[in-house]
């Protein structure tokens, strides 16, 4: 882990095995928070609303004294859902800037025998603290490429088991990147929750060895890229993958084919523009005759050409080519390393 001062506070806590609470409202709460935050509200959000409007209309004073009203008659529900949170009573506390929220809630769990920290900054400074990191460093990040069904997140994931370095992008943005791509998924997080997770990910890996990823545009669904994060991936290497065209036609019948020809037709019409009005028709046909190599294969026409245009626009220092004659992704993934490795990468 790293021990840059952007990050102390928060390995400490995680080193000391405190478990930390967010007092902030439901809502400031589920736009985005640090990763393993629980939230223990100290005002709800209309609560909050209201509070903050007599702030600032009538005065700071009338501000506090509602706000002492209100968390008043919730101080036992406080403490009684901080034990079920934190049974060993070991609490790292933060609040939007590390204000009166946070002393406020920290005051009274120390109070009820919590051993209390409470996050310098808050919430905010973390965050931008997680920014400095990003734009001070500079990362190995080696770029798995590959036309869509050639298995790359399983690559990535048969890395991870050899001990590797990973971020799957598309798990944390819970999205696989295509028009099909939130088929099967759990709502995508917003682009600020999913910056959180990435570069909180990021700060726990070791910046000076090898970092994998998959090769994605700038957009994982709805969830933004940190540009930084971005332009960094496409300056150290690429490894462009190629398997044979009727494992990637499997993989993807596999990997879709349980899901009805009405999620699969809405999804192709998302690209009928870019796919042609003769392509679309004979791919809904196959759709709806139950032949779905057929559909696959002309979905796959119109993502190989897309991918070839990013390729051609992109420049790596190290950027190699690895062809194989099978879909065995561990046997690809050990040649991955045995390649990075006779690089030096």
């Amino acid at each position: 882990m790293n021990s840059g001062k952007v990050f102390l506070t928060h390995q400490q806590f995680l080193e000391e095995d405190r478990v930390l609470i967010d007092v902030r409202s439901p809502g400031e709460f589920n736009h985005a928070h640090i990763h393993g935050a629980h939230n223990l509200p100290l005002f709800t959000d209309e609560e909050r609303a209201e509070v903050g409007t007599l702030y600032k209309q009538s005065s700071p004073y009338d501000a506090l004294m509602r706000g002492l009203e209100i968390a008043g008659q919730k101080m036992r529900a406080y403490v009684e859902d901080a034990e079920k949170i934190a049974p060993g009573k070991k609490i790292m506390v933060h609040c939007w800037r590390g204000g009166k929220r946070s002393e406020s809630m920290g005051w009274l769990l120390s109070q009820a025998g919590f051993d209390i920290k409470v996050l310098p900054g808050g919430y905010k400074r973390f965050r931008s603290g997680l920014f400095e990191y990003l734009n001070e460093t500079k990362f190995k990040i080696i770029v798995i490429a590959g036309k869509t069904g050639t298995g790359k997140t399983e690559i990535l994931k048969n890395l991870a088991a050899s001990k590797e370095q990973v971020i799957d992008l598309e798990g944390l943005a819970k999205h696989r990147g295509s028009a099909f791509g939130s088929l099967g998924m759990d709502a995508q997080p917003g682009t600020e929750q999913f910056e959180n997770e990435l570069l909180q990910q990021l700060a726990h890996l070791d910046h000076h060895k090898r970092i994998f990823i998959e090769d994605e545009s700038k957009m994982i669904g709805r969830c933004h890229i940190p540009n930084e994060f971005y332009l960094q991936s496409k300056k150290y290497a690429r490894f462009s993958i190629e398997i044979p065209l009727e494992e990637r036609v499997k993989r993807l019948v596999e990997e879709y084919g349980a899901f009805s020809v009405e999620d699969l037709e809405e999804r192709f019409r998302i690209i009928e523009a870019r796919l042609g009005n003769e392509q679309m028709r004979k791919a809904i046909e196959h759709l709806h005759a139950g032949d779905l190599i057929s559909a696959a294969k002309i979905a796959l026409m119109f993502y190989d050409k897309a991918y070839l245009h990013q390729m051609a626009t992109q420049d790596f220092p190290h950027d190699q080519s690895l062809s194989f004659d099978h879909g065995n992704m561990e046997a690809i993934a050990e040649e991955v390393v045995l390649r990075a490795n006779s690089l030096g990468l």
